[in-house]
Parts: structure tokens; C-alpha cells; sequence
């Protein structure tokens, strides 16, 4: 079953339509650090993207970083996602592990992520290798690093701001001196950026373009080959800030500074493209980055701007540090979803039988949002993704069982609701009332398994790897009796259609 686009999905699809069609055969015009106006097209145009070149990170960290995404990708814990866009399946060029606070997720292209933990005091966190333990725990320091380092370039750009001046640099190699905050700066200045830079996850990517022979070209610039398209970071807390770690593979013999008779960028050298959303005007930037190279995107870069990579000759690394936002996005989240609806529940038999403690339609209503939201937004997606999680720590067996179990009563539940609306003796108005707040919910689960089933079987999912081959779970045979109603609910929806229409003349 095909999804409907979104109004923004459409509305984005014709602006890119009309986008290519003001271009024709034209390519917009972009920058390189071999431009003259380079520099002073991203001061004027781009002042909240910031580089801190690799000699001004301290060598150590350097060492211990480069040492864990290869450790990492020696154990196999990277993974290209099999993503949803606009209705297709789609595997994604780019391999990806999320690392972070336990119990997090992060959501991007329909697809959430569950975070391997990094060890954060507190937390029980076992790994399958002290190996990736001891990468984790790398890229906590990391980030503990890449926080520090976004404060001061917020306090750098908030100084700017407030002397309304143009002379600190946007990129900042080891000798350039810091400019602080000053005195003008209060309180409540210093916990938004605190906020702006508290870092709850990383995204961390690999890619060898030698071993994809099919990527895409970028359409706007002529910029090349590109790793990963034009977008904005999806699923971030509103103002936050985004810290890149870059180690693309190659020898110190093998880096180079572009060849001056080369027209635009590099092919060889890995690079970030930036330009200003659905702007035909400025120029956009091409940006090499070399190993160990930093980038910032401060303040509401992430919103007014979009981004591409792209790619180099070199295998390459990425650890993208985000402040995701995760008010519905956490395992502690959920799991009071879930309790909220349980609520519900008077008594429950040997059996399994639920009665039921309220029917009021605003109770009944919010109990099979969360029944859909538990199911869609959490197992289907996490069983979809295989075994992939295993690779690295059990941390989310557990969960993934409470949260079945959990659904599992609200499947009870339902059957409970469904009882009741047939029940003789009902009142016409309390049926129509029951009926109304439930249909939405149980005909969109309806609609969304028939699509994560066919997902599942998909010929790209197919084609997956054995650990990485999506399970459609929870999935249950007609007639089950461990299950009080059938997996698929034509019948049900179609029924409770029919009684809806009774009661409507």
C-alpha cells in the first residue's frame, strides 16, 4: 500500500520541481577556498557555519577517535537503513550506527534509530567486546570535546552579533585567539547555549565511494558526486546546534590542497556543500574537509540553510553530535504512554480477558492512539531493523519485551472496547459515541500493518543480510489463541462500519 505524501513533503517536492525548471540546463554558481570571494561570501552569507581546521583539536583525541570508528567497523556495527521516502523503500547509500544516551531514538526519513549507550554515570550499559565499550566511551568524550567547542563558538558569534562586526573568522585554525563572552553576556545567555550544545546523541556514518559505483550527481551546482543529498537534520530540539566530526582515510601523503587549474571542487577530496534554502541568488559553498576537520552549524543554520556530502575518493568517517529531540523519542516516554492506557484495565482474567474501568469515548480514544503509537513508532520499527542491535549490546532486549508485553494487553483491550460496542443493552448514543472514538484508530492500524507487512517482504528487503533482514513483528497467524482478535482487521473495520451506519441513519 502506497503512503500519501504529507503537505510539506508535497510542498517541498514543487519547490525542488520548480527550482530545476528556473535552472534548465544551468548550474547555479559556487565557491571554493580557491575562490577570491570565498571567504567573504561565507562571512556575509553563511556566518553560522563554523570549521575548526583538525591541527587546532588536540592530537590525542584525534588518535582515540579515529581508533573507534574503526574499531566499530571492524566489528560489523554499522548499518545502511532501509528508509521510507515518499512512499518507496530505499537503502541508504550511507552505513549508520546511533550512539548516545540510553534509552534515546532518533528519527529520520520515517525510520528511528535506537541508541547503542554510551556509558553515561549511572548507566548498566554491557557491551558484546570491551572493544566497544571502549569506543563509546571515546565518542562520549568526543563529545563532551565538540559541547565545549560549540559554547565558545556561540559565545564567539553572539560577541560578533553584539559589536556588529565582521572580523572574527569563521574558520579557526590552533593559533587564532578565542574571543570570550565579555561581561555583557548574562545568565540566562550561558544556559541557552548550555542547552543549544547539550548533545543527547551522534550519528555516526561511513561510506566508500569505491564500492558504490551509483551515486547520485548534485543537480543545482554541478558539485559532483554526492554521499548524502540536500537536507535539513531532521527531529532536532529548535535552535540547537550540530557538531561533525570528519575522518575521511586517506595517508597524510595523499592529502593535498586543490589543483588551482581544476575548475570547481576537487572529485578526490571530500567535501560539505551549503547553500541557502530554495535561493537561486547566492552562491553555495563547497567546503574540503580533510581528516580530522570539525564543522559547526549554530543557532537556526540547520532551518534557513541545507547541507549535501560530497564525496571524495577516501573511504570516510562521520560523527554528527545533534541535540535530538526526544520528548516523545525515549524509552522512559513510552513506557508511560503505555501505562496511561493499562489504566484502563479493572480486571484482568487466567485467560487474558480485560474488563474495562471506564468507556468514556475520550478514554477509549486516547487508549488506541497509544496502542498504535507503541506498535508503529516503536516495535514495528525496531524488529524492522532486524538484529542489527545485538551486534553491540542486549540493552534493548529487555525493553522490546516490556513494550510487547505491554501492547500485548492493549490488544486485550481492544478486544474488550469491541465487546462492549456489541453488547445488547448499549445505548444508541453510547454505541455511536464508543464507535466514533475508535474507528480512526483501529482503521489506520489496519492500514499501517498492511504496510510494515509488505515492507517486510519487499524484494530490497529481501536482499538484506541475515542479521539485517526486517521481521514483522508483532505478527500472529488467524486463529491464534493467544491472541484475542485476528492480526489483519479488515473484517473488523468493515464491521464496525456497518454498525456505525446503523446508528446514522
Amino acid at each position: 500500500m502506497k503512503r500519501t505524501q504529507t503537505a510539506e513533503e508535497r510542498e517541498r517536492e514543487a519547490k525542488k520541481l520548480r527550482l530545476l525548471e528556473e535552472l534548465e540546463d544551468t548550474w547555479l554558481p559556487y565557491l571554493t577556498p580557491k575562490d577570491d570571494e570565498f571567504y567573504q561570501q561565507w562571512q556575509l552569507k553563511y556566518p553560522k557555519l563554523i570549521l575548526r581546521e583538525a591541527a587546532s583539536v588536540p592530537e590525542l583525541l584525534h588518535k582515540e577517535v579515529q581508533q573507534a570508528f574503526l574499531t566499530l567497523h571492524k566489528h560489523g556495527c554499522f548499518f545502511r537503513d532501509l528508509v521510507r521516502i515518499q512512499g518507496k523503500d530505499l537503502l541508504t547509500p550511507v552505513s549508520r550506527i546511533l550512539i548516545g544516551n540510553p534509552g534515546c531514538t532518533y528519527k529520520y526519513l520515517n525510520t528511528r534509530l535506537f541508541t547503542v549507550p554510551w556509558p553515561v554515570k549511572g548507566s548498566d550499559a554491557k557491551y558484546n567486546e570491551a572493544e566497544i565499550a571502549a569506543a563509546c566511551q571515546t565518542f562520549l568524550k568526543l563529545n563532551s570535546y565538540l559541547q565545549v567547542e560549540t559554547i565558545q563558538a556561540l559565545e564567539e558569534l553572539a560577541a560578533k552579533e553584539k559589536a556588529n562586526i565582521d572580523a572574527v573568522p569563521v574558520c579557526i585554525g590552533p593559533d587564532f585567539p578565542r574571543v570570550g563572552m565579555g561581561s555583557s553576556f548574562d545568565g540566562h545567555d550561558e544556559i541557552d547555549m548550555k542547552n543549544r550544545a547539550a548533545y543527547n546523541v551522534t550519528l555516526l556514518n561511513f561510506m566508500d565511494p569505491q564500492k558504490m559505483p551509483y551515486l547520485k550527481e548534485e543537480p543545482y551546482f554541478g558539485m559532483g558526486k554526492m554521499a548524502v543529498s540536500w537536507h535539513h537534520d531532521e527531529n532536532l530540539v529548535d535552535r540547537s546546534a550540530v557538531a561533525v566530526y570528519s575522518y575521511s582515510c586517506e595517508g597524510p601523503e595523499e592529502e593535498s590542497e586543490d589543483d588551482p587549474q581544476l575548475e570547481g571542487r576537487d572529485p578526490d577530496i571530500w567535501h560539505v556543500g551549503f547553500k541557502i534554502s530554495w535561493d537561486i541568488e547566492t552562491p553555495g559553498l563547497a567546503i574540503p574537509l580533510h581528516q580530522g576537520d570539525c564543522y559547526f552549524m549554530l543557532d537556526d543554520l540547520n532551518a534557513t540553510h541545507q547541507h549535501c556530502v560530497l564525496a571524495g575518493l577516501p573511504p570516510r568517517f562521520s560523527s554528527t553530535h545533534r541535540v535530538a529531540e526526544c520528548s516523545t523519542g525515549t524509552l522512559e516516554y513510552i513506557l508511560q504512554r503505555c501505562q496511561v492506557a493499562l489504566q484502563n484495565v479493572r480486571e484482568e482474567a487466567d485467560n487474558g480477558e480485560i474488563s474495562l474501568k471506564s468507556l468514556e469515548s475520550v478514554v477509549l480514544k486516547q487508549g488506541e492512539e497509544i496502542h498504535n503509537e507503541v506498535e508503529f513508532e516503536w516495535l514495528r520499527q525496531y524488529w524492522f531493523q532486524g538484529s542489527r542491535y545485538k551486534k553491540c549490546t542486549d540493552w534493548w532486549c529487555q525493553p522490546m519485551s516490556q513494550l510487547e508485553e505491554m501492547w500485548r494487553k492493549m490488544e486485550w483491550l481492544t478486544s474488550a472496547v469491541l465487546r462492549e460496542v456489541k453488547r445488547e443493552g448499549v445505548s444508541m448514543e453510547q454505541k455511536n459515541e464508543m464507535l466514533t472514538s475508535i474507528l480512526a484508530a483501529i482503521t489506520t492500524r489496519q492500514n499501517l500493518r498492511r504496510e510494515w507487512h509488505a515492507r517486510c517482504q519487499s524484494r530490497i528487503a529481501r536482499t538484506l543480510p541475515a542479521d539485517q533482514k526486517p521481521e514483522c513483528r508483532p505478527y500472529w497467524e488467524k486463529g491464534d489463541p493467544s491472541m484475542p482478535l485476528p492480526f489483519d482487521l479488515t473484517e473488523i473495520v468493515s464491521e464496525l462500519r456497518g454498525l456505525l451506519l446503523e446508528i446514522r441513519p
